[in-house]
């Protein structure tokens, strides 16, 4: 499978979309001088979607599961700390 075909792991709004674009063009017109049209925007917005964002995802997924760890593990205390005697 090609990487265009690769599906995204996330799609974006319009409005998210042309935001988006926008600060790369920004970004890129800051750093390095470089005026970049919208389609090369959005190659590049393409691009972090399809192969930078999983990462960027899979990141957050493990955080929340440590998250809900503690917090299941808190809440399982606090039950026991009910029982009576």
């Amino acid at each position: 499978m090609s990487r265009k075909n690769k599906p995204p792991i996330l799609t974006l709004t319009a409005e998210q979309e042309s935001e988006a674009c926008h600060k790369i063009k920004r970004f890129m017109e800051d750093r390095f001088e470089l005026d970049l049209g919208s389609f090369e925007a959005a190659e590049i917005l393409e691009l972090f979607t399809r192969e930078m964002a999983p990462h960027y995802y899979n990141r957050a997924i493990f955080d929340v599961q440590a998250h809900l760890k503690e917090r299941f593990e808190s809440i399982e205390s606090d039950v026991w700390a009910l029982e009576k005697n």
